[in-house]
Order: C-alpha cells, then structure tokens, then sequence
C-alpha cells in the first residue's frame, strides 16, 4: 500500500490537465499591466468572469496567488496510475451553469455510482443497509433516526421557502431565524435524541464543514432555498441525495478539467504565483492591483473573486467600509478534509453496494464510489468534517488513516483495510483557502453584515461562491457569481 504525498505534480491531474496547465505563464518579470478589468483568483469564478469579460471583447487579467488554477476544484494523479479528486468534483440537476460552461469547454459528465444498497452505522455500532430509492434517498430509514429526519427535512423545506436567495436577511422571520443555530432549532423542534443529532452532525460536517452548532439557522434556511435555481425551489434533500440530488453526476477527467480548460482559452491573461496583497483606488486614475513582490496591474475595475475570508487580508486604500470588512471577518471557512483509498477493484459493488455510507461515529462518517466511470480500479472517498476533522487533523498520520480504513472496513468489508494507495487532503492547511468547502455563518452575520456580501465598493466587485444566490457553497454558485460580477463591470465600462 502507498500513501501518497501531495506533490505539485501529482495536483495537475494527469497528462491532459498538465498540457492545458503547461500553456499558462508562472510568472512575469514586467513592472505591470493594463487592462479594463483586473480578476483575482483564478478558481471558477474568477476565470468565469474573466471568460465573460473577455468574450465581450473587453482586455481582463487574471491574477491568482498559486501555481495552479481551479480553487476548490483539485484533480491528483496517482501513483498507481489514473486521477482522484480532492475538491468540489460533483454535479446534478439545477447546477446548470457548471454544466453548461463545461459542455462549452468540451467537459462531459458520468453518473455517480449508484446501483444497490447503502449503508448506515448507527449507536453501539448496528450496521444496516437500505435501497438507494427511499423517501430521503442517502438519509438512512432507520426506525430510531428516520421519524425525526423527515420532520427535521419537511420542515426545514417550508421554512426555506420564505427566505429571498438574494436577500435573506429580508425574510420576514430572519431575526428569530438568525438569533439560533441549527442545533438550537432542531433540540427544540424533534426528539433531540442523540443518535439523530449525530446524524445531523454527519450532514453537515459533509455539506458544511462544520456542526449544527456552528451554523446558523435563518444561513441554513438560505443554503437550503439556493439548493435549485430560478424555475425549481431549493430543498435539503438536493444537498445530500445522489439521485436527483448535487451528486448525481461527476466530470469526465475530474471537475478540475473545467477550469484547467477556461484558463488555457484565456492564455496569457491568467497570470499565477501572484498574491494580491493591495488594492488601491484612491485616485482618479486606474485602480492599482498589488501582488508578489513586484507586479501591478492596473484596470478600470476590479473583481475580487477569492473567499471572503481571504478577501478580508488584502490591503484596501481607501479602506474599505466596516459592513464590508466586518462581514469578511465574519465569514470563515469550514474545516474539511478528504480521505480516499484506492483499491484494484470496487470490490463493493459485487457485494451489492453503492459505496455510499452515513455512519454516527467517525472519523469518516460519509462516502461514496468515486471510482473511475469504467470501474478500472475502486475508490472510496470519505468525507472528514467539522469537529471530526479539528481533532483528527491533529493526530498521527498512521493512527488517523488506522481509524479511516476501519470505518471503511465496517461499512464495506475488510477487503477495505488493504488499499493499493492512500492519498488524504486537509483544505485548512491550504495557505490560499483556509479551509472547505465554504464559508461558515454564525447567528446574526446575515442580519447585521448580509447586505455588504455583493455591494461593489467604489470600483471593487465581489465574486466567489459564497455570493451566489443559487447553489451557494457549490461550483455551479462559483460560476454564477463569475457571470453576475462580469455582467456588472461590463455594464459599467
């Protein structure tokens, strides 16, 4: 068995994804460059909106911190041959704009694997499996956790419905929503029992990167009702089902393909290993973008397409409003890692599994098949979130990946235990992220700083997932706000 490093070659995701990489410059001598619109980050938003900025015919320059493009989005080739995905790597219905930008970018899309039956672990270990097609679809029906589930899910459902996707601060119940957690409203509104929070825990350390505890109710309620798009409300059960739900499909070469061909269309105006440290727009004349040591850019406007966590470290001249910078401040990112374990075979699958699993206890307490589309090897991938990953990330390697694999031997088997090749991701530990899968609001962020969250400060824009009103959190929230943050400069210049 191999446990695999991240190197920088292993990140470009195989021989496609280096070539299409290999065409962008990795850096630039010159004092500075003009353009109408300066971008910085080069993850899906950004380059979204540089595509878009560009096809209008207007120049734009991308400016991102790594050696890399793609964000959140991350293939890595394996040693034993082949790719994994260590970000954002699913898709499904009402994600259209992923899906469209990668149909334009010649990116198709396979179904995540789904055929037979998942697994649930719930108190004092009992293992059951159930079909993939009930009610709640991943949500296990098991008798002691599935009455509070379907009320927890019903009516979160409702409540969503009364809150804007754009202002959701505007809900005519966002101050009570926004005065409790998640955790708070689910004690008192179902059984509370510990076996169904422990659920719940499962989910949103998956969904969220973080706990019940953390998350507030009214930014849930809003995460839920931005889970469809404008013609299909948003529902619970679209963030976690595999069928119907934002797991459903998965891109041919691994999502990073996505971006890694926007950027090669854009060529020479993605500029990398430049970290914006300062922007200045107090005078007349162009806004002065400031990265690495020595590079300007100058433009007319500028798009700030990085999480707003990160967003908060630049230097602003003038700076900028409180709302705006308290509300960065307020917006950290959760805490997620991946763990995936590589097999000759997905042994599973013969034994009529999905792959999938929802277990109480972890350090992995949900995964999936993401083996390649024509089952050439196996892989399991194991979501490690939230508190489960604040106290695993700190332990030996040999006893964190120990643990990892005995949970994968209780839901699958003890073929589990013996994978080819190990390979695990710790997105806090990214310098340039600080954390995944999106950022995390606490009771009262939406109420006192939401309105902040896309208002362009002079001529600074804001784009990033976390801005979108549909599919917030999610790659096809990534390439909305790229759309909508172009759409705005481009009416302005």
């Amino acid at each position: 068995m191999a446990n695999k490093g991240i190197t920088r070659r292993g990140l470009l995701g195989g021989a496609a994804a280096t070539a299409a990489f290999a065409a962008l410059p990795r850096s630039t001598q010159a004092a500075g460059r003009s353009a109408d619109v300066i971008v910085i980050g080069a993850g899906l938003a950004g380059l979204t909106a540089a595509r878009e900025i560009a096809q209008a015919g207007r120049s734009v320059i991308v400016l991102e911190a790594r050696n890399r493009v793609g964000g959140r989005v991350l293939n890595h080739a394996l040693g034993s041959g082949g790719y994994t995905e260590l970000g954002g790597m699913f898709t499904g219905p009402t994600q259209d704009h992923i899906q469209a930008l990668a149909t334009e970018v010649g990116i198709g899309t396979f179904p995540t694997y789904n055929t037979g039956n998942n697994v649930f672990v719930g108190g004092g270990g009992r293992r059951e499996e159930f079909p993939n097609n009930t009610p709640f679809g991943t949500a296990p029906p098991d008798p002691v956790v599935a009455p509070d589930i379907a009320l927890a899910v019903t009516l979160l459902d409702q409540m969503s419905q009364s809150v804007p996707v754009d202002t959701p601060w505007t809900s005519a119940s966002a101050e009570q929503w926004d005065r409790q957690t998640l955790d708070t409203w689910l004690r008192a509104n179902t059984s509370g029992s510990d076996e169904f929070m422990a659920v719940t825990s499962a989910a949103t350390e998956a969904i969220f990167g973080s706990e019940p505890r953390e998350l507030s109710l009214l930014y849930t309620l809003f995460y839920i009702a931005a889970s469809g798009n404008e013609q299909n409300p948003g529902t619970f059960e679209r963030n976690f089902n595999t069928a119907g739900g934002a797991q459903e499909s998965r891109f041919v070469g691994g999502a990073q393909m996505v971006p890694l061909q926007v950027a090669a269309q854009l060529g020479a105006r993605v500029l990398l290993n430049q970290p914006v440290h300062r922007i200045d727009q107090s005078s007349t004349g162009p806004v002065t973008v400031y990265s690495g040591r020595h590079f300007r850019a100058f433009g007319q406007r500028v798009i700030v397409a990085i999480p707003p966590i990160l967003a908060g470290r630049i230097e602003y001249d003038p700076p900028l409003p409180p709302l705006r910078d308290q509300l960065m401040q307020h917006m950290p990112q959760g805490t997620l890692m991946k763990f995936e374990a590589i097999y000759d075979t997905p042994f599973w699958r013969a034994a009529g599994l999905t792959g999938q699993a929802v277990s109480e206890t972890g350090p992995i307490k949900v995964t999936f098949d993401t083996s390649p589309a024509d089952g050439s090897f196996g892989v399991l991938m194991g979501f490690i979130g939230g508190h489960e990953a604040r106290v695993w990330e700190n332990r030996q390697e040999g006893e964190r990946q120990a643990a990892a694999l005995q949970n994968l031997a209780t839901y699958f088997g003890n073929q589990a235990l013996s994978p080819r090749e190990i390979v695990e991701f710790n997105w806090s530990t990214e310098v340039w992220n600080r954390g995944c899968p999106v950022a995390v609001l606490a009771p009262g962020t939406l109420i006192d700083f939401g309105a902040a969250l896309r208002e362009p400060v002079g001529r600074i824009h804001w784009a990033g997932t976390e801005t979108s009103t549909y599919w917030n959190g999610y790659m096809d929230g990534a390439v909305r706000s790229g759309e909508r943050a172009a759409a705005e400069v481009l009416a302005l210049l």
